[in-house]
């Protein structure tokens, strides 16, 4: 169980519910070149978060070269003009920060957190490899060979990992949100150096990324080493429109039984095709973020009430909405039973409960503490430099802006029970939703 808490944990942390409140000292202006820059300030502590995002995730890839954006992720850290492989990292450790870098389906982003002095030196290195990486055929090969083994070891040796991949495929007809981000094996052993710069030469530019620094700065210092650095740098004038295959309408309920040696925990996973945030209009994802916390959102959540407690079919329920995304999104659910109880019997004690909820509606203390939480969560969060850029990086890149995620948790305190009831009335419906079981291999299904 502490694995699968662990799980569910990261996947959460995908899509924050929490933002900076709309008098927090955030300034955004934009580079001649298009580049959007953010900056958040904090001068509490001699610290910077310097975040650089590219509107370009693995839902941008081309068909036939999936896992292509995070595939580039990784040939970052080679070398550049300026710099040789593994240089850039050597050398913000060298001055007592670090960095990394991740990919989603919308975006992919890099950052260092070190010491304010040391600001102009990240950007200095980060804007040298937007447009000056060297490739070669060398590593090439061996940054396949390392994203091919992470693909092993996080997903081929995790029944758990493989099952979530099977049933987003499932619930995505068209989309790309349906193919893994780390991509589909078969194609990430063709990926090349082709494959790589053609991604890298369409997307990694100026007016398709998005600065955002946070810490002990102010906007005049930012701006001042944003020009010198991003803002020498030529826009793309070929950066295409960001559009997407659109999904189909969803009409018929699907189920996934993925079976596994490997399995030690059965458990029964559900999930419904969902709106997500869009600029201007939060009120339904600012709905549904609440309606999973009160239906799976934790110990006194609905379901963990009526199937841990009062009927003891389940060791674990818990209910996530991620947002946070540029096209449709997912609502889940997911059951552990308890021992001697079957998938089918826990799968129809979820049923109960929900249509339970539906009847009952949201309990009004309830959805009054959860509000006062959340309040006192957002103040925390303000603590968190890094991840106060990690919520507007990921806004700006999902179509959200500034103002949106200053209004976000204003709009959530606003939300009403019966705006939590409609949208769990509109939200779970059976003709967009993905069934899954995780059984061990030679278990009966019924």
């Amino acid at each position: 169980m502490t694995r699968m808490r662990a799980v569910l944990a990261s996947l959460m942390l995908l899509s924050p519910v929490f933002a900076a409140a709309a008098d927090d000292p955030v300034t955004t202006f934009v580079l001649d070149n298009g580049m959007q820059v953010v900056v958040v300030e904090d001068h509490r502590a001699p610290v910077v978060q310097h975040m650089l995002w590219y509107r370009a995730g693995s839902a941008d890839e081309p068909k036939g070269a999936s896992g292509v954006a995070h595939f580039l992720e990784h040939l970052l850290f080679k070398a550049t003009d300026t710099l040789e492989a593994g240089e850039f990292s050597a050398v913000v450790a060298a001055n007592g920060g670090n960095d990394n870098a991740f990919t989603s389906y919308d975006y992919t982003a890099y950052y260092q957190r070190i010491a304010a002095e040391r600001l102009e030196l990240m950007m200095g290195m980060e804007s040298d490899r937007m447009r000056n990486i060297r490739l070669t055929l060398a590593n090439i090969g061996t940054e396949r060979d390392v994203i091919i083994e992470e693909r092993n070891q996080r997903t081929e040796n995790s029944a758990s990992a493989l099952f979530s991949e099977q049933m987003r495929a499932v619930q995505y007809h068209n989309h790309r949100y349906g193919v893994p981000v780390i991509g589909w094996m078969h194609e990430m052993e063709t990926l090349d150096i082709e494959d790589a710069l053609s991604f890298y030469e369409i997307y990694y530019s100026p007016n398709n990324a998005i600065l955002v620094v946070s810490g002990d700065v102010t906007p005049e210092g930012v701006k001042e080493l944003a020009e010198k650095y991003y803002g020498v740098i030529p826009a793309n004038p070929n950066l295409p429109e960001r559009l997407r295959t659109e999904e189909p309408p969803q009409t018929a309920e699907r189920r996934v039984i993925f079976r596994d040696a490997r399995v030690a925990q059965p458990y029964v996973s559900r999930s419904y095709l969902a709106q997500e945030r869009d600029s201007g209009s939060q009120e339904d994802a600012a709905a549904l973020t609440l309606l999973a916390e009160i239906l799976g959102g934790g110990t006194t959540s609905y379901l963990t009430e009526k199937l841990q407690f009062d009927t003891q079919v389940a060791v674990y329920s818990s209910v996530y909405y991620r947002g946070t995304s540029l096209d449709d999104t997912t609502f889940n659910m997911i059951v552990v039973p308890a021992p001697g109880v079957t998938l089918q019997d826990a799968e129809d004690a979820m049923d109960a409960a929900v249509a339970s909820f539906m009847t009952d509606g949201v309990d009004a203390d309830q959805l009054a503490r959860l509000k006062k939480q959340l309040r006192a969560q957002q103040i925390y969060a303000r603590d968190n430099v890094d991840g106060i850029a990690q919520r507007y990086g990921s806004a700006l890149t999902t179509g959200l802006t500034v103002a949106d995620v200053q209004a976000w948790p204003d709009i959530l305190q606003a939300v009403t029970a019966e705006d939590i009831l409609a949208a769990a009335k509109n939200v779970i419906t059976p003709e967009t939703s993905v069934t899954g079981w995780l059984v061990k291999e030679e278990e009966q299904t019924q």
